[in-house]
C-alpha cells in the first residue's frame, strides 16, 4: 500500500465561531494536573466552591433577570431546570450560615426575592425535584416560612408535582426510564412535606426498581434503553443516584439496591488515578464524568459496602476529583465551570445555554457528597499518603459484564502505569449509535476521546457500498473473549452484520461481517480487523480518522506518523488506504477535556470483489 503524508503542524482551535477568544490554560495539558499530593476535600469545597458559588448567587441577586454568564442571558436560555438549581442554590447559601449570624434575616429575604422572581419561569422535572428537595431541607431547618412567601408556597406545592410528566398509570410522558427514579423523589419528598401520602412514592419506587430490575438482568448495570445494550456513565451512575434519593426519603435501600450499588463501585476502583479523570466515554461526560464517581462512591461509603481500605481510597479520590473541578473546570477568569471554552465540546443536552444551571448543579454535588465524607469523619483530613502505592497494586486489566447472550456488552479497563484505557463494547444504540463517543475503540482522558455529537470515524473503518450503504462495526458484538497473558490483553469479538448508517437507531446489516482483535501492550494498542463478505456486497470506499491531541506529525516510513509532541507517539495503519495529516479543523474536532490539536484521514477506494479485506492501525504513547 502507498500512503502519501501531507502532515502540517496542528493549531488548537480554541472557541467555537462568533465567540470572544478564550485562553486555553490547559492547551499542553488536556489531561489537566496530576495530585501526588491533593487536599481535603472540605478544604476545596469550603474554601473555593463555596467562595464560587457565592460569587454567582451575588452577581444573581444584583442583575435578577438581566444576568448574563459566560455571554448568555440566563433567564433567556431554555434551561428547563433552572428554577429548580437557584432553589437549591440558594438553600445553600441559607443554611451555609449558623442560626444566629447577623446575615441570615437578609439572605431569607434574598431566597424569598429571587423565589417570587421565579416562580412563574419553566421547571421541568429535574428542576422540580431540585425546587422541593430545597423546600424540604429548609423545612428540616426551620426556617421555611421566612424563606418563602405564603403566595408563593402556595403555587409552588401545585407546580412541584411528579405528575406533570407521569400519566395516570404511571407510565413516563415522552421520558427515558431513570426518570422514574426523579418521579419517586418528588413524590416521596411531596409526603415528607406533608402535600400528599405515601402510596404515590411507594408505587414509584416499585416501578423504579422493577425498570431497574428488568434492563439491567444479570449483571446489574442499567441499560439506558430498553435492552438495545447503551451502557454508559449513566448505567453506572444510576444505582448510586437511587440510593442517594432513597437516604434523602428516610429509606434504607434494599439488599439487592446494595448488590447493584457495589457492583458499580467494582467498575470503579480499577479505573481511580492521581489525576481525579472519570469516564471516559458516552455522553454528558466532562465534568460530570466525575462527579458520577463521587455519588456511587459516598453512597456505598454511607451504606458500609467499601471496605476500610477501599473507603479511604475512595475519599483520597473524591478529593483529587473535587481539587480538578477548581483547577481544571472552572475559569477563575469568570467564576464559571467551562465545558464549552477553550476547545472543550459537550453534548447539546448540557449546550452552554445552561451554564449558569451547570453551575449550580456541580456544585450541589460537591457540597452534598463532601457532607456525607464530612458525616463519615473525613472533614480536613489529608488523604491517605499511601494512594499513589495502592494505585499501584490495582489489576493491569479488568472486565465488566454488562450482558451477554444474543450480543455481548462489556467494558475493559486497562491500567499502563499513569494511564486508564476503557474499551466499551456496547450499542450507543437511537440518537448515538452513530457518534463516536460511543464507538468500541480505546478511550482515555486527554489522551483518546472522542467528540460529542460528532460523527467522523475515529479509529474504525466507515465502509461505503457502490449502492450508496454506509456500513460501520458499532453495535452487534458476539463471542467476546478478553484474555491477559503477561503484560499484554487481548481482545476479541466478531459481528455478523455491521450498523447501517443513517437512521437514528442501530439497523442490522449482514451483507458484510467483520472479526476484530485489539492488543493492548505496554506503550501500544493495536488493532487488526478482517472483513468478508464482499461477494454479497461491493464496496466503493473505506475511510477512517485519527483525531489526536499530539501535534509536531511527521511523516515515518510510508505508512506512520510519528509526532514530537503530545502523549500520543506515533500511528500507523495498515489497509486503510493512503493518509493525510491536517490540523484538526473546526469545532467537530474537539473533546470534552480540549480541542484536538491533529487530524489523521485516511481513504481507500482500491477494493477487491473477493476474499477477506484485512485493516488495521497501531499507535504508541507515552510509557
Amino acid at each position: 500500500m502507498k500512503t502519501s503524508l501531507a502532515v502540517l503542524l496542528a493549531v488548537p482551535l480554541l472557541v467555537a465561531s462568533g465567540e470572544p477568544a478564550v485562553r486555553n490554560r490547559w492547551a499542553d495539558q488536556p489531561r489537566g494536573p496530576i495530585y501526588a499530593v491533593a487536599p481535603p476535600m472540605h478544604q476545596t469545597v469550603k474554601q473555593r466552591l463555596m467562595p464560587q458559588l457565592e460569587g454567582l448567587l451575588g452577581q444573581l441577586l444584583r442583575e435578577r433577570r438581566d444576568m448574563t454568564l459566560g455571554g448568555v442571558r440566563v433567564f433567556e436560555s431554555g434551561d428547563k431546570f433552572l428554577p429548580g438549581k437557584i432553589a437549591a442554590a440558594m438553600t445553600y447559601h441559607v443554611l451555609d450560615l449558623p442560626r444566629g449570624d447577623p446575615r441570615l434575616d437578609q439572605r431569607l429575604v434574598d431566597y424569598a426575592d429571587i423565589a417570587d422572581l421565579t416562580v412563574g419561569d419553566p421547571n421541568d422535572s429535574w428542576g422540580i425535584y431540585y425546587y422541593i428537595s430545597a423546600l424540604h431541607h429548609l423545612k428540616d431547618a426551620g426556617v421555611l416560612d421566612r424563606a418563602v412567601r405564603p403566595a408563593t408556597l402556595a403555587r409552588l406545592r401545585t407546580d412541584l408535582d411528579w405528575r406533570r410528566f407521569v400519566r395516570p398509570d404511571l407510565t413516563l410522558i415522552n421520558l427515558p426510564n431513570n426518570y422514574y427514579g426523579v418521579a419517586f423523589s418528588i413524590a416521596r419528598l411531596r409526603f415528607l412535606m406533608g402535600w400528599e401520602d405515601a402510596g404515590a412514592s411507594e408505587a414509584l419506587l416499585a416501578k423504579m426498581l422493577d425498570h431497574y430490575r428488568r434492563y439491567s438482568g444479570h449483571y446489574g448495570f442499567a441499560d439506558e434503553t430498553e435492552g438495545e445494550g447503551r451502557f454508559d456513565r449513566y448505567s453506572v451512575l444510576l444505582i448510586g443516584e437511587i440510593a442517594q434519593r432513597l437516604v434523602e426519603a428516610g429509606m434504607e435501600p434494599t439488599p439487592e439496591v446494595k448488590t447493584w450499588l457495589r457492583r458499580s463501585v467494582d467498575l470503579m476502583l480499577p479505573r481511580f488515578n492521581l489525576r481525579g479523570e472519570g469516564f471516559e466515554y458516552g455522553r454528558s461526560i466532562g465534568a460530570y464524568g466525575e462527579t458520577a464517581f463521587l455519588e456511587v462512591l459516598t453512597a456505598a461509603a454511607r451504606f458500609k459496602l467499601l471496605g476500610p481500605v477501599e473507603q479511604r481510597m475512595a475519599y483520597a479520590f473524591s478529593s483529587r476529583i473535587a481539587a480538578r473541578y477548581m483547577d481544571f473546570w472552572v475559569d477563575p477568569a469568570t467564576g464559571s465551570v467551562d465545558m464549552w471554552g477553550q476547545g472543550r465540546r459537550t453534548d447539546t443536552y448540557r449546550g452552554k445555554h445552561r451554564i449558569f444551571g451547570e453551575n449550580l448543579s456541580l456544585a450541589r454535588q460537591y457540597i452534598y457528597t463532601d457532607a456525607i465524607w464530612n458525616d463519615l469523619g473525613y472533614r480536613d483530613t489529608a488523604p491517605s499518603s499511601d494512594y499513589a502505592r495502592w494505585l499501584g497494586g490495582l489489576p493491569a486489566s479488568t472486565t465488566t459484564w454488562f450482558a451477554r447472550g444474543d450480543y455481548d456488552r462489556a467494558l475493559v479497563t486497562v491500567r499502563d502505569r499513569g494511564h486508564v484505557i476503557g474499551l466499551p463494547i456496547i450499542n450507543g444504540a437511537a440518537g448515538q449509535h452513530m457518534n463516536n463517543a460511543y464507538y468500541p475503540v480505546p478511550f482515555s482522558p486527554g489522551m483518546l476521546q472522542g467528540s460529542a455529537d460528532a460523527r467522523y470515524p475515529n479509529l474504525v473503518p466507515r465502509i461505503t457500498l457502490t449502492d450508496g450503504s454506509v456500513l460501520m462495526p458499532l453495535a452487534w458484538f458476539r463471542h467476546v473473549t478478553v484474555t491477559r497473558l503477561g503484560a499484554v490483553t487481548e481482545v476479541r469479538w466478531r459481528q455478523d452484520a455491521l450498523d447501517l448508517i443513517g437512521a437514528s437507531d442501530a439497523r442490522r446489516d449482514d451483507r458484510l461481517a467483520i472479526e476484530t482483535r485489539y492488543v493492548f501492550a505496554p506503550g501500544r494498542i493495536t488493532r487488526n480487523d478482517v472483513v468478508t463478505g464482499g461477494n454479497r456486497a461491493r464496496i466503493a470506499r473505506i475511510d477512517m480518522e485519527f483525531a489526536t491531541f499530539s501535534d509536531g506529525a511527521t511523516p515515518s516510513g510510508l505508512t506512520a506518523i510519528s509526532f514530537n509532541r503530545g502523549e500520543v507517539r506515533s500511528f500507523n495503519v495498515s489497509g486503510v488506504g493512503e493518509c493525510t495529516g491536517i490540523p484538526a479543523p473546526g469545532q467537530a474536532y474537539q473533546a470534552p477535556t480540549g480541542a484536538f490539536r491533529t487530524v489523521i484521514r485516511c481513504a481507500r477506494t482500491a477494493v477487491p470483489r473477493a476474499g477477506p479485506i484485512r485493516l488495521g492501525w497501531s499507535l504508541s504513547y507515552n510509557y
